[in-house]
């Protein structure tokens, strides 16, 4: 009687089990994502990986082809999810460009929108491997894109709405770089500044109340 996984390859609706574990795609995704995060890329290795989800790498080629196509996989994940999150809050309706700024803050204030630990790790990726830089360099270019047309739909010329678009995301990526800790309170008491400085227009009381309101949420979450 055949030992370790059994794969059912003549059933592609069918997961790979391991005993009696259910191993997904997303299950190998998730853990070579924290790996990445918190090791770097050097150790997303699929025998690692499996050796944290207690099955043997037989499954592991169930979804992906080699640990090429994974690194692969995990890109797009990761473009997937911070890159479509931006583009997401910027389109989102709005009534004032300080309502849309707002939005835009609030892809980032929600960790299930953008994850900013993945991103700094990919971009740290990107330093040895120039696939990768290539790859960082295009979601940067699509972001400032989705960033500047939501400047100009509120009847920002071209160029303002680009120079606006740039000093906005790089000051907000810049922020996280810098790991700053900065008092909740402080952070809440700089928001309308932040706001009248990326736009030149002063906030809505409402609008302001309404993000001050999520930020203080998403702390004690």
């Amino acid at each position: 009687m055949p030992k370790g996984p059994v794969l059912h390859r003549d059933d592609p609706d069918k997961e790979p089990l391991t005993g009696h574990v259910k191993v997904t795609r997303e299950d190998w995704l998730n853990v070579a994502r924290d790996i990445l995060v918190t090791d770097g890329v050097g150790e997303v290795k699929v025998l690692a990986i499996g050796t944290r989800l207690g099955v043997s790498r037989s499954s592991f080629y169930w979804y992906f082809k080699s640990r090429k196509d994974l690194l692969s996989q995990l890109l797009d994940d990761w473009d997937g999810r911070n890159t479509a999150a931006i583009e997401a809050n910027c389109a989102k309706q709005a009534a004032t460009i300080t309502e849309a700024v707002c939005n835009f803050f609030r892809c980032f204030l929600d960790p299930s929108q953008f994850d900013q630990g993945l991103d700094f790790a990919v971009r740290e990726w990107a330093r040895r491997d120039g696939q990768v830089r290539r790859r960082i360099d295009l979601a940067d270019r699509t972001r400032i894109t989705h960033v500047s047309a939501m400047f100009e739909r509120f009847g920002f010329a071209a160029y303002e709405a680009d120079a606006r678009a740039r000093i906005l995301y790089f000051m907000q990526l810049g922020y996280h770089a810098l790991d700053q800790t900065e008092p909740i309170a402080d952070r809440i008491a700089r928001t309308e500044g932040y706001l009248l400085g990326f736009t030149g227009q002063a906030a809505q009381r409402p609008e302001l109340d309404a993000l001050l309101a999520d930020m203080k949420a998403w702390v004690k979450a």
